[in-house]
């Protein structure tokens, strides 16, 4: 398979907008809690982050948390997200979503919104949010973005617990009218160290992503996935064409901003690329010029059988997962079973 060019093309921007939440999810990456977080980002920096994308690339922006919409600016920071030319869509929890705010929701010119269900049941669902009620006050809210007219999908997080009911979530989102059914795979960061236990084996994993390819060519809704760079491995090889899935992005393509201002590859890749508030919300230069960034895009240096499996410009393994084991972003992916036909680099 030959070497792409290695693309810089800014294509999503995930902004952690602030880190409070009323839900204590298992699983979150910013171990997230009820609470006021020093140094979030003011409206005015908000703005200007903004700016500083929409300078030199029009991306889909993710207004996401914590909760977003506990932020009385959200849909101030929307609508100028959305003046600017970007693509706005929002990862709220479900609560807050009432008759009133879907109408601000719509006025501000979000796109689309993520609601997560990670049970099928009451039971599962709020077992791994650790609130009670908060299925039922997640699809109350699906249901008023459903009566606005506003398109939704569901995000769902793969464990142990749940990874049998992925059959039962599928037919639910499909039932409530989703657009889509964003399956994540779970990057023991954050909270989630404690579920490293929980996390489903790489032969699990392959399992449910051949479940994945299969399923979604039959059902009426989009199914995608969420750090599981290898399902692009497992599209081409059923296909021989990637289909919509796609390698780890990040920092090749996309990046994340965390509550304060720090620019990462991903929200479960803890590195700091960049200071926006040291660099004068430069978003461009911290993009572009990053040593992480442009380590993370020289693809043919990653460790192990990642930087030389015939699948590593359609895949590239998670580099967060790597991190996470051994301390090396660019190191091989431990959940991957696939073993490359190449023994040698190209």
């Amino acid at each position: 398979m030959n070497s792409p060019k290695h693309e810089q093309i800014l294509r999503v921007v995930a902004w952690e907008t602030t880190r409070r939440c009323e839900l204590q999810c298992l699983h979150c990456r910013g171990s997230a809690r009820n609470q006021d977080y020093p140094g979030e980002l003011s409206t005015e920096e908000g703005f200007r982050l903004i700016d500083g994308i929409a300078a030199f690339s029009k991306p889909i922006l993710i207004l996401t948390g914590g909760e977003p919409m506990t932020r009385p600016d959200i849909y101030d920071l929307a609508s100028h997200a959305t003046s600017c030319g970007l693509r706005v869509v929002m990862a709220p929890c479900g609560p807050l979503i009432n008759a009133n705010t879907v109408q601000l929701i719509k006025q501000s010119g979000i796109q689309r919104i993520s609601i997560s269900l990670d049970g099928a049941t009451t039971e599962t669902h709020d077992a791994f949010r650790g609130v009670k009620g908060a299925f039922e006050s997640a699809i109350r809210g699906i249901k008023h973005a459903k009566e606005a007219g506003i398109e939704f999908q569901i995000n769902t997080t793969v464990t142990r617990h749940n990874v049998a009911e992925l059959p039962d979530i599928l037919q639910l989102a499909i039932e409530l009218g989703a657009f889509a059914l964003d399956i994540f795979f779970l990057v023991p960061t954050g909270r989630g160290t404690a579920l490293k236990q929980m996390e489903i084996s790489p032969e699990q994993y392959e399992r449910a992503l051949q479940w994945i390819a299969e399923t979604s060519k039959h059902v009426p809704i989009k199914v995608k996935t969420t750090c599981a760079p290898h399902f692009a491995r497992i599209q081409t090889s059923l296909s021989g064409r990637r289909g919509h899935a796609s390698g780890c992005m990040g920092g090749r393509g996309f990046v994340f901003v965390s509550h304060r201002g720090i620019i990462q590859p991903c929200g479960f890749l803890d590195l700091a690329c960049g200071d926006l508030r040291k660099e004068n919300f430069n978003f461009r230069k911290i993009y572009e010029e990053s040593e992480i960034f442009r380590k993370l895009r020289n693809i043919d240096n990653y460790g192990g059988k990642c930087g030389y499996c015939e699948y590593r410009y359609v895949c590239g393994g998670c580099r967060a997962r790597g991190y996470v084991q051994s301390g090396d972003y660019l190191a091989e992916e431990p959940s991957c079973t696939y073993v490359p036909k190449a023994g040698l680099k190209d």
